[in-house]
Formats: structure tokens, sequence, C-alpha cells
């Protein structure tokens, strides 16, 4: 992804270079047809707007790549050109080639801010002002600090990300329960610690003078057994490749071990047996899943480590060696590695942990963050690990509390400021290896735990993290003004009693954000 990214920079400068006076001429050319749009604004402005600005960074998109293994760009620019109401060119929905019929709509300037969220280039023919804070707190103030349904401990913040000053706060330092908001933090220090190109790798270890076989897990959540591994890596792969290195040595029969000792200290998380995570082990197959799915709350094995090594052995006999039951050990340093796999780069895996919520994968980027550190790999060595790293970068960690990776520990702490500090420094062009952070948010309407949500509004503009427990719903992300400014909000609420409500709520604040104003 780093070569790619060098690779397809010129191209985005020149095509920044390139656009600018062809968007700013189309922009005049199209305000006085603006204008003369009658009716609600609010759904118009997000069709037209997010269609029109994702089309318009749909070559460079292309140009870069999908950004992520499950293709969340290429979802996104499809979704842009099936919307009913397509504003700016045609998509191949009108009955003309130019897409000029009687019944096709106005079209609507770019959203710049789509690049600038994803390439860092400045908006095509500039932006204006971001909001101040009297006009954001009277959109603001009757939502999160006036409705009920925040319940009775409630703090926001909204920082301009071009320029990181802030525009409105509402108890914006005070700590609250972050639920799975705390996953952005998460993503910040790993990729801090171990960089975009990191990759976990899961091996096989001959043990010369005893013959033993041990599966090392290399904690990886996303190691798959599946047929098709959909760019993941393959437990399948692993047996056929160890398969053919003990070929070569003449073996077809081995003791199998498994090795988990890449972590330490309980496997458990404190809310215990639980559908939304498994036991907390460097080795795992489909995040120790009994049924098909690839995200979301599932029924867990009880032991995902023996059960991967279990099925591992199944997967070698298929291969011609036979192996004994598996049981736990630990590889010496005298031991020979016959094969190895390795996931996709960390950027992608912060991309589908924050898109998908996913637990597994966030507690596993915690302890990863802690083993680079020098931290115990366990619960408090990784709670310990991400305080350190935001605390090197400068960010306002006092009163933050980071007991897990995923957020699921209701002894969790972090402030609202934190948050858009996190979002900013994610948004920083200096910092182009948290760029995964950004584009990893769910997108409204789009993609992961936001595709439901945001039927009516902001479709495409806010791209968020959410966060749920029971009396807790929290918010944070970024969303795109209408005149193309790019904003960082986060939400929190805590002591909710009706969580539909409270996320409604929150949803509407943010579409405020997004939504032109009368």
């Amino acid at each position: 992804m780093a070569r790619a990214a060098s690779a397809v920079r010129p191209r985005l400068a020149r095509f920044a270079r390139t656009a600018k006076p062809r968007v700013a001429r189309f922009a005049r050319a199209t305000r006085p047809q603006l204008a003369r749009i009658t009716g609600p604004k609010t759904w118009q402005y997000t069709a037209g707007a997010a269609t029109a600005g994702l089309a318009l960074a749909a070559g460079v998109v292309t140009a870069a790549g999908p950004w992520d293994s499950t293709g969340q760009r290429t979802a996104e620019r499809d979704r842009a050109v099936a919307l009913e109401r397509t504003g700016g060119t045609d998509h191949g929905s009108g009955s003309g080639a130019s897409g000029t019929s009687s019944g096709s709509p106005r079209p609507a300037p770019s959203a710049g801010a789509v690049l600038t969220g994803l390439g860092g280039t400045t908006t095509p023919g500039g932006v204006k002002a971001a909001p101040g804070g009297k006009d954001l707190a009277g959109l603001l103030d009757p939502l999160l600090k006036d409705d009920p349904a925040l319940g009775e401990h409630r703090a926001a913040s909204v920082v301009d990300l071009t320029t990181g000053k802030r525009l409105y706060g509402l108890g914006g330092d005070a700590p609250l329960i972050p639920a799975s908001t705390t996953k952005i933090a998460t993503a910040v220090a790993a990729l801090t610690a171990l960089g975009p190109d990191h990759r976990l790798t899961t091996r096989t270890a001959l043990e010369a003078d005893t013959g033993e076989l041990v599966l090392v897990g290399g904690g990886d959540p996303t190691l798959t057994a599946r047929k098709d591994p959909r760019g993941l890596a393959s437990l399948r792969t692993l047996a056929e490749k160890t398969a053919a290195a003990l070929k070569k040595r003449d073996v077809r029969k081995v003791t199998l071990s498994y090795d988990t000792t890449l972590y330490a200290g309980t496997e458990m998380h404190p809310i215990g047996v639980n559908d939304n995570l498994a036991r907390v082990t460097a080795l795992m197959a489909d995040e120790g899943r009994t049924d098909d799915s690839t995200s979301g709350p599932a029924p867990r094995v009880p032991d995902p480590a023996a059960d991967a090594a279990r099925t591992f052995a199944g997967l070698l006999k298929e291969h011609g060696v036979t192996a004994s039951a598996p049981g736990p050990s630990k590889a010496t340093a005298r031991a020979d590695t016959l094969a190895k796999v390795s996931s996709p780069p960390l950027s992608a895996l912060v991309e589908r942990m924050l898109t998908n919520s996913d637990n597994d994968l966030a507690e596993a980027l915690a302890r990863h963050t802690a083993a680079a550190t020098g931290k115990r790999a366990d619960f408090d060595g990784a709670g310990a690990a991400v305080t350190a790293r935001l605390g090197q970068l400068g960010l306002p960690v006092q009163g933050a509390r980071f007991h897990d990776g995923s957020g699921l520990d209701r002894t969790d702490l972090i402030s609202a400021d934190l948050l858009t500090a996190l979002l900013a420094e994610a948004a920083d062009p200096a910092r182009p290896q948290l760029r995964a952070v950004l584009t990893g948010l769910p997108v409204a309407h789009f993609t992961g735990t936001l595709a439901g949500r945001y039927t009516d509004g902001a479709a495409g503009l806010v791209r968020a993290k959410t966060g749920t427990l029971t009396g807790v719903n929290t918010l944070a992300g970024t969303v795109t003004t209408p005149d193309g400014h790019l904003l960082g909000f986060a939400f929190l609420a805590n002591a909710t009693t009706d969580p539909w409500t409270a996320q409604t709520t929150l949803d509407r604040a943010a579409t405020v954000l997004a939504s032109p104003t009368e």
C-alpha cells in the first residue's frame, strides 16, 4: 500500500491541479440552477452532494485501489451512482447518452471534502470558512444539551479537521464511557506502534530433536479456514505448505502442538462468555465463530486455539500427513519454520475493525501494540500501551482509561476532546500512516454499522464509529459540511434509558452538521 500510495501521489496532485479550474467553472455555472430547487433541502443536497462528491473521487480512488480488502471504496462508488436522484454527470440511469433528458436532476457541486478526507488535498475551488461556534451552538444545543433522550451525562466536541480549531464543546474534557468508539484510539495506537504495512503471521515450526510440529499463533483473528479466503491468511494454505515441507523430509506422521504464548494473562474478557467476541488468544480461525458469519455477534467455540489446531490437523490429513490430537506447547528457538501465512496489512485490518466494529480484531491489535512497545500482552499491558502511545502523540489523555481494545469494558473512559483529537491526528497530512482511521469509518447509509442508519439524511456525508452498551450511546467521526468543509465530531451519552431514541438524537446531531442551514 505504501508503494501504491507513492506511485499514485503524483497523479493525484496532477488531478487536483487540472480539476480545480474546471470544477470552479462548473460550480459557478450550476449555482443559479441550485438556487431554483424547491422543497425540503436536506435529502436533495445529501443525494446530490454525496453522489457528485463520490463520483469526482471515483477516478482518484480507482487509481489508488480499493483502499481495503473488502472493497469498501468500490461499494461507496457503486452506491453513489445507483442513487435514484443522482446529480452532475449521467451514470447510465438517464435516457440519453448525455444525461440531459427532461427528467434528469440538476447537477450539484462536488463535495470536494471527499478528496480532502481521503487524499489530503485541498478542495477544488477552495472552501468557505467552517461554521463558527455561535452558529453550531444554535444548531446543536437543542439536541445535545436539552434533549432528555441523552440521559444524565453527555459530552460533545466538534473540530475543524483542516485547522484543528474547536468549533463546539459541551463537557468535552469529561471522561465518559465510550463503548466501541474506543476502537478509534486502538487504531491510532496500533498504526503508530506497528506501521500500516505490518502483517500478522501464523507459522508452523518443526522441533528437530523431538519431531514435534508446532502451530504457532501470530495473533491474527482473521486467519480463515474457509475455502475462499477472500484475501485473508488461509489455514488451508498453511496446511498445504506444511505438508509439502514435511514430505520433503520424508515425514508422514507428526505429533501436533499449538503455541499461543504470544499473548499473556487471562483469555476471558471481563464481560465473560459473549457472542460479541471469542476468548482473546493468539491462535484462532474465523474468530472462533460457529456459523458462517464474518461480522457481528455470533456463538463462539469454547477454546478457539484448540479448535483451530484440530481443524489444521484435519487439513494436514487431506494432504497425506497424519497428526496426533493437538495439545498446547511452545515452539523453541531451535525449531525450524516450515511454512507461514500472513494477514493483510495493518491498514486493511484497521479499516475492517472500524467498519464492522470487530471486537476480536480490536483486542488483537491492542495486544500487538503492547508487544511492540515492550508491554505485557494482556489486558492491563494493552491498555497501558494504548495510553502511552496516545500520550507520546501529545493528545489529551488526562482521565482516559483503557481496560480493553474494543470498548466492551464499561470501565473504559474517554473524553469527547480526545476522540476529536484522534480524528484530527488521523487527518493530519503529516501522518499518512494514520489515514486508515478515516477511511475505515463506517459511511452513513453505505457501510458497516451505519449501513442501516441515515436513511433520510446525510447519507454518504457522515463517516462515524458507533458505540452502544446498555445505557451508553456514542458516535464519533467526520462529516462534510454543505460548503465542502471537513469536520470531526464526538458525541457521548451515558445513563441513557432509551437506546433507540438516544441513537436517533446523535444521528440527528451529525445530520445537522451535514445539512444546509436555512
